[in-house]
């Protein structure tokens, strides 16, 4: 019997970072996750659009709460700071009955919608360690990812009600995923420290040196890459990690790949880039 979820691919899944988009889909197919789309649903907001205007964003994710609940399912996103941000806007909206129903009120004139409050909103790592389970995992990985591997939770899931049976404030979730799959887990505080995103846009100094740092505590702690459980944090430390090694002077030469291309990986998918990522990171370094 497959899990059933409605799926919110997170922000960047579709632009900055697709490789997200391609490898969740042959994850959900080993993991038997039955996925249902969300054709049209918007960005959580990504924790700019509540800076101009927070109710905007509430009803804009009450939308996407709608769309799941007419299906009469849960939504689950491969992206951290995607489900902090729909849960954290979820849980506003059942603690305020007035706010609810105001929201309410603008979907019924917008879009024809109502939210009853009855969904929820999970993360892939969640519900792989809390449904199916590290056995299934195990038995799943073809590829061992047999590296010293720094996984990184970013603070947006690390909230309460938010990071599922986890700790708040010391996770293992990732660190058993990674032994599960063949790897070494790093154990390193930069964990679930901020990488600054979405900041790039207006705050780019502040943004490379946080970066830098969470990078640099990576490789100081020996992981010979960096696994991000958050696409917009993933992005920053891939993309702008020359840029951030300039801006800071701080050796940042790091292997940085998406939690979904983990999975891919090690379920044997994607063998050609599997390959070059074992080349990149046998002769990386400085």
């Amino acid at each position: 019997m497959p899990l059933k979820y409605a799926y919110h691919p997170g922000n960047a899944a579709h632009s900055g970072s697709p490789e997200v988009s391609d490898t969740m889909e042959a994850v959900a197919r080993n993991l038997g996750l039955e996925l249902t789309y969300l054709d049209g649903a918007t960005s959580c907001g990504a924790g700019i659009i509540k800076q101009a205007n927070h109710r905007l964003q509430i009803a804009l994710n009450a939308r996407t709460f709608a769309m799941a609940e007419a299906h009469g399912l849960n939504i689950i996103t491969p992206c951290a700071a995607t489900a902090g941000n729909l849960k954290q806007d979820l849980e506003k909206l059942r603690s305020d009955p007035i706010l609810l129903k105001e929201i309410n009120d603008v979907l019924a004139k917008t879009c024809g919608m109502h939210f009853s409050g009855e969904t929820d909103v999970h993360h892939l790592l969640h519900v792989i360690v809390e449904e199916i389970g590290l056995d299934k995992i195990e038995k799943l990985a073809v590829n061992k990812f047999d590296f010293r591997v720094a996984g990184y939770y970013s603070p947006y899931i690390q909230m309460e009600g938010v990071c599922g049976d986890d700790s708040v404030n010391d996770p293992n979730y990732f660190e058993q995923l990674i032994d599960a799959l063949g790897g070494v887990p790093i154990n390193w505080e930069g964990r679930v420290l901020s990488v600054g995103a979405p900041g790039i846009f207006s705050e780019e100094p502040t943004v490379l040196r946080q970066s830098a740092a969470v990078i640099s505590e990576a490789k100081e702690e020996g992981a010979e890459i960096i696994v991000s459980a958050c696409n917009l944090s993933h992005s920053i430390m891939d993309i702008y990690q020359g840029k951030a090694s300039r801006a800071t002077g701080i050796s940042t030469n790091m292997p940085v790949i998406h939690l979904t291309e983990l999975l891919s990986f090690a379920f044997g998918n994607h063998n050609t880039r599997f390959a070059q990522l074992r080349t990149r990171i046998a002769v990386i370094g400085d």
